[in-house]
């Protein structure tokens, strides 16, 4: 499984928004007392969404080695557009597609100890064709398919398709107020079983995001982003602290 952490686009503007959002949904249900108390709860509230990824990112590789220099690039060079021409078949848009620099390996020999001996054997060149595209379904179904290039004498190497959610950063604020609403809910429940109720908010944290394959449990300190899952749950965690009367 692939586990990004969250980049700038979850920076301070993002993060300003999610603290006005909280502060306005928390700040209803304080209530102005003369005097407050010195009892508090503490309480986590969850809450969680199924999402489909609407993006995704994938990587086929192209490698050739051989004795001499110029037949491993001949090699590449005639069969990278084959594969470009396979997928402009398969219907994705040429400017959906990106091919990469080549990359160069020079092989040396090495003797019965493991050793480099300087000798060198061969060269290895490798290209990579990127797609990025919204029709996540048709590029997965292609990602799977792709190695019958192989047949052809192709060195094809398909790599997992990235699936990733492109509206993270709206969802992470309403998935942050539906938290901090189940906190006030899990607060009352809690007071209301000792003959108490909740007063005004003493204290309020977010927690981290953790976007997981769909039904997992896995969590992380510092929130978990997969990209190796279609569907995934995001979950959002909020504790707040509320004034007991």
């Amino acid at each position: 499984m692939s586990d990004e952490r969250f980049g700038p686009g979850f920076g301070a503007g993002i993060a300003l928004a999610i603290g006005l959002v909280l502060a306005s949904v928390i700040g209803g249900w304080a209530f102005v007392k003369g005097k407050r108390g010195d009892q508090t709860i503490t309480v986590t509230g969850s809450a969680r969404k199924r999402i489909r990824s609407d993006l995704v990112i994938w990587k086929a590789g192209v490698s050739y080695q051989a004795p001499v220099l110029s037949d491993a690039y001949r090699s590449l060079s005639e069969n990278v557009p084959r594969v470009k021409s396979y997928l402009i078949g398969k219907g994705i848009p040429e400017n959906q597609i990106t091919i990469s620099s080549i990359s160069s390996q020079t092989l040396h020999a090495r003797n019965d100890q493991g050793e480099d001996t300087g000798q060198i054997t061969g060269y290895s060149l490798r290209q990579e064709l990127e797609v990025r595209s919204n029709d996540v379904d048709k590029i997965a179904k292609i990602a799977r398919e792709a190695t019958e290039l192989i047949n052809q004498g192709i060195l094809l190497e398909s790599m997992a398709p990235a699936y990733h959610y492109t509206k993270l950063g709206e969802e992470k604020i309403t998935m942050l107020a539906e938290a901090a609403k189940d906190a006030k809910v899990r607060a009352e429940k809690v007071a209301e079983s000792t003959g108490s109720s909740i007063g005004s908010v003493r204290t309020a944290r977010m927690g981290v995001l953790q976007i997981t394959p769909a039904d997992s449990n896995e969590v992380s300190d510092s929130g978990m982003n997969d990209t190796s899952s279609l569907e995934k749950d995001i979950t959002a965690v909020v504790n707040v602290g509320f004034e007991i009367d």
